[in-house]
């Protein structure tokens, strides 16, 4: 539908008003009522499925764009909108098929071009990703900190810290999103901010026109700055108010994630397990790796990956996409049929499952080594579907002191979900159920998990690296102890720190913030 500037419809211009002003929830009624008028209407679908991005409703954002796009091929904007959305829910091949239609038509655009290297990056063709942001940077002379965050990011992920660091202090300059770019900084863990840096975070947080996002990644970034300067109660300040901002930015319910693990211990039975033998696929390539953020799971991914015969990727969304689908929920509030239906599938489905997670993971895997590495955390809770669709499976818990592993959490700031690390109550509470869940596999899937302590891989390496090589079947080799010199892209906020030999320093350093964790304490008690 097109309009002169005469005959807009007066709700989309209330609608655009509502949304440049950040009143998101007041637009989204007008647009909802206006589609019901005026179904076809593909401007109001493009707006409201604008508005579900930033809600997450990504599933209706999805619709409304396919919809727009099926009556409208050539609405470029909503394209735009819907490769973006394909981008945040991280399937980065399906982004790129709606970019190059977008290229095809306008080959130099800088937008698109950026989208496109983002989307390689995260497709783990980070040398291709590379040679995009040279150009645009280049050739194209942009002053886009976005621009810049992303190559810093590529440039990290593959282990060039310099130039990385050049491009975050680039972005810096940029008048917005240098929150982000100040946050990027500390998060590579081995960057020593200036006293003048810390003075100009400092004032940039007195700025009141300031926005949100911007707000709290200064203040994770100063937390660390004034950590690194053993200056804890000025860090933990910073630390306590960016988690709370945060908090209030990505909600959490931990009873409901309690409930969660209830109905899959209760679930997930030996009786269960044992009339469901051998029904997945067969193939042995994934070793999964899960366990909390911050247990030294990177570390893990990085000895293995060292080895020959193991490919890392990346932290697959794969199996929670499963669960999700299982689950079949409409909204929030109806009922989860994850994993209570999983009783009524026909045995040969798992094994469907099973392979189509095999051939759906081929995208993310660049080399031909038999095996591959899944890293994604939150997996521990599906411990269960995982065996049944891939009994071959390996599958290692990353374990690390609680209190060390809670509070590295409670400091980081994540690029997306992770809703549980923003409080103490939070990310202790969530320790628990996973201690409990995990025990429940332990119990009803012997020697199914090798646990890998933290600790006790730092203090005997070479006999915990054993042993991990041997559950996964794989020979010893001398490439494992000195995983730190091997070259690959890592995504991860301990990139840089598994690029160093083993140390210690890790171990214990809550106790430096030991008078401000009371909230935590109690909880892990």
């Amino acid at each position: 539908m097109s309009y002169t500037k005469d005959n807009i419809p007066k709700q989309l211009i209330e609608a655009a008003r509502f949304i440049s002003e950040d009143k998101l929830k007041k637009a989204e009624p007008i647009l909802r009522d206006y589609l019901k008028d005026y179904p076809l209407d593909v401007n109001a679908m493009k707006l409201l499925g604008d508005i579900g991005v930033k809600f997450r409703a990504y599933k209706d954002a999805g619709y409304l764009f396919s919809r727009a796009l099926d009556l409208s091929p050539d609405y470029d904007e909503a394209r735009l909108s819907y490769a973006n959305l394909l981008y945040k829910r991280q399937l980065p091949f399906q982004a790129l098929e709606q970019i190059q239609i977008l290229l095809d038509k306008d080959k130099d655009n800088p937008q698109y071009l950026t989208l496109k290297a983002v989307n390689l990056a995260l497709a783990n063709q980070h040398d291709e990703a590379l040679k995009i942001f040279e150009i645009i940077i280049n050739d194209k002379n942009i002053k886009n900190n976005q621009l810049h965050l992303s190559y810093g990011h590529t440039l990290r992920a593959v282990g060039n810290l310099d130039k990385a660091i050049a491009s975050y202090k680039k972005a810096i300059t940029t008048k917005t999103g240098f929150g982000e770019a100040y946050w990027s900084l500390a998060n590579l863990k081995t960057y020593k901010f200036t006293d003048k840096d810390i003075e100009d975070i400092k004032s940039l947080l007195k700025n009141e026109d300031l926005k949100i996002e911007d707000y709290y990644h200064l203040l994770f970034a100063l937390g660390k700055a004034q950590e690194d300067n053993n200056q804890y109660e000025e860090s933990i300040a910073a630390y306590i108010k960016g988690n709370t901002l945060k908090s209030k930015q990505v909600p959490w319910d931990s009873r409901k994630f309690t409930k969660e693990c209830d109905e899959l211990i209760d679930f997930f039975t030996e009786d269960f397990l044992s009339n469901n033998l051998n029904t997945g696929d067969l193939n042995s390539d994934p070793i999964f790796i899960v366990g909390l953020p911050r247990s030294g799971s990177t570390l893990l991914e990085q000895i293995l990956s060292s080895h020959s015969l193991v490919e890392g990727t990346t932290e697959l969304q794969n199996i929670i996409a499963l669960s999700r689908k299982i689950a079949n929920k409409k909204n929030s509030q109806s009922k989860s049929e994850y994993p209570s239906s999983l009783a009524k599938i026909d045995k040969e489905e798992f094994q469907k499952m099973g392979a189509a997670y095999i051939k759906n993971t081929l995208d993310q895997r660049v080399t031909d080594k038999p095996y591959f590495i899944d890293k994604m955390p939150n997996n521990f809770v599906h411990i269960g579907l995982i065996h049944l669709i891939l009994p071959n499976a390996k599958i290692i818990d990353a374990r690390r002191n609680p209190m060390d592993c809670c509070f590295s959490c409670y400091k980081q700031l994540f690029g997306s979900g992770q809703g549980f690390t923003y409080s103490q109550n939070r990310i202790g509470n969530y320790y628990l159920d996973y201690l409990r869940i995990m025990e429940h596999w332990d119990k009803v899937l012997p020697g199914k998990v090798h646990r890998v302590i933290y600790e006790d891989m730092i203090e005997d390496t070479e006999n915990e690296i054993k042993k991990l090589l041997k559950f996964c079947d794989l020979k010893f080799e001398q490439g494992c102890i000195d995983f730190y010199k091997t070259k690959r892209t890592v995504r991860t906020p301990s990139s840089e720190q598994v690029r160093q030999p083993i140390y210690k320093k890790g171990i214990g350093q809550w106790k430096n913030y030991e008078p401000w964790l009371g909230d935590l304490t109690k909880t892990l008690q």
